[in-house]
């Protein structure tokens, strides 16, 4: 049942007991098997400089585009590495920084909270390091911060995007006509969502496909995520 009675007789919400406003995320350090997620610092950008070298990467990434040069990626890197909201997280890699993620449009009055700015280098790309950093989040989230709502939004376009999102485990929510406008050009934008009552299920769907038993000796998954 999704819904109560209210003394009028009229359809309200189910009651929250989960203590509000949830803390707001602290940045701190996310460690994986395959991946570490670090606190995006301004010493990451010579990484990104040569990690994103295809400019069709930049495509859907909001207002940014391909960086000019290296002082353009420092000085965007500094700025991201202070903003708190979109909280800008490094993917590293063996030491190397080769992607960055943040949590962005974070409430916790409602504990809903969004995953954006993901840009991945083009060795990060369908790499088990790439998905075990959307669990690592995802964790930190649902575990550690007990929000009850986490978003995934794309460019409605966004192919690659949206098969992400649900291979990821998100639900399909809708799409939000002539949303935005960025470049120049229209968005409408496609909404993703998992809540925290689908998170047991999925964490362990995560964790078998993360298994070193799924994987053959040259890296390659013996079954797909979406199978478990």
């Amino acid at each position: 049942m999704s819904h109560r009675l209210n003394e009028h007789g009229q359809p309200i919400g189910l009651p929250v007991d989960l203590p509000l406003p949830r803390p707001i995320p602290d940045h701190r350090v996310l460690t994986g098997a395959h991946v570490t997620l670090v606190p995006l610092s301004p010493d990451h950008a010579p990484g990104f400089f040569s990690a994103f070298t295809d400019p069709a990467g930049w495509t859907y990434l909001g207002e940014e585009t391909p960086y000019r040069d290296l002082a353009d990626a420092q000085a965007r890197t500094a700025r991201h590495a202070q903003s708190r909201d979109p909280l800008f997280y490094t993917l590293m890699v063996k030491g190397q920084p080769l992607g960055f993620l943040s949590l962005l449009r974070i409430n916790p009055q409602a504990a809903s909270i969004e995953v954006g700015f993901i840009h991945y280098s083009p060795a990060l790309q369908g790499t088990r390091a790439a998905t075990e950093a959307q669990y690592l989040l995802m964790r930190h989230v649902f575990d550690d911060l007990s929000y009850r709502r986490y978003e995934w939004k794309c460019d409605a376009l966004n192919a690659p995007s949206r098969r992400a999102a649900e291979r990821l485990g998100f639900q399909y929510e809708g799409t939000f006509r002539q949303a935005l406008v960025y470049k120049g050009r229209n968005r409408d934008t496609a909404w993703y969502s998992i809540l925290d009552s689908e998170w047991p299920d999925l964490k362990s769907r995560f964790e078998r496909w993360l298994a070193d038993g799924n994987f053959t000796g040259t890296g390659k998954q013996i079954s797909r995520l979406i199978d478990f």
